[in-house]
């Protein structure tokens, strides 16, 4: 099964990027990749799926081909949960969703995906983490740091390296959608084309 388009949808802080496989007959099935992943986390799995549905693979913001959030605005899974609401119309975001929504929701399937439910005494860490995760984000906008360039050599292993679990194919995939070429600066030469990574690994 080919992928049959690209898609951009509007957003009020720029578009949601996506792609879709199938018959636009078919039920739709909404395909959620996780953190620091992007909508080509599902180009080997489709073509193994039933031909007969409309499967679509969004990026969420500041993933893959999306726009970026503007600045200040942090990368939260209830943020993602709003994206998708946008866009409908895996991970712990799909399940989020399916609770809020699930009215919009036929069938879920979750792929290594941790339990929604929490412990009275995990929720002290996760409001812990998150002061952490906006504090970081603070400091990070306050550095205001030109953007690093790599080679995609360079990348992918930065990218293997941070996820032991993902194999250099994988890996080539994730960072075809999750990094832009940017041209060689004045007096730098390079033998190959540098870019920059859409996201830290």
């Amino acid at each position: 099964m080919g992928l049959i388009s690209e898609l951009k949808l509007a957003v009020p802080w720029g578009h949601i990027a996506a792609k879709a496989w199938g018959s636009l007959q078919g039920p739709p099935v909404l395909c959620l990749h996780g953190w620091l992943d992007n909508a080509n986390s599902f180009d080997r799995l489709i073509p193994l799926l039933p031909q007969d549905f409309y499967y679509v693979a969004m990026d969420f913001g500041g993933h893959g081909l999306s726009s970026h959030y503007r600045p200040g605005v942090p990368y939260y899974h209830q943020t993602f949960v709003s994206e998708i609401r946008r866009v409908v119309a895996g991970g712990i975001v799909g399940g989020m969703f399916s609770c809020i929504f699930p009215e919009m929701v036929n069938k879920l399937i979750l792929l290594d995906s941790p339990l929604l439910l929490l412990e009275s005494n995990e929720v002290e860490n996760l409001l812990t983490y998150k002061q952490r995760a906006i504090e970081h984000m603070l400091q990070v906008e306050a550095s205001q740091e030109p953007s690093r360039v790599y080679s995609l050599k360079q990348l992918l292993q930065r990218l293997l390296k941070s996820n032991s679990h993902l194999n250099e194919e994988c890996g080539e995939l994730l960072l075809q959608r999750g990094t832009t070429k940017v041209a060689a600066g004045r007096g730098l030469r390079c033998p190959r084309p540098l870019y920059i990574c859409h996201y830290s690994y």
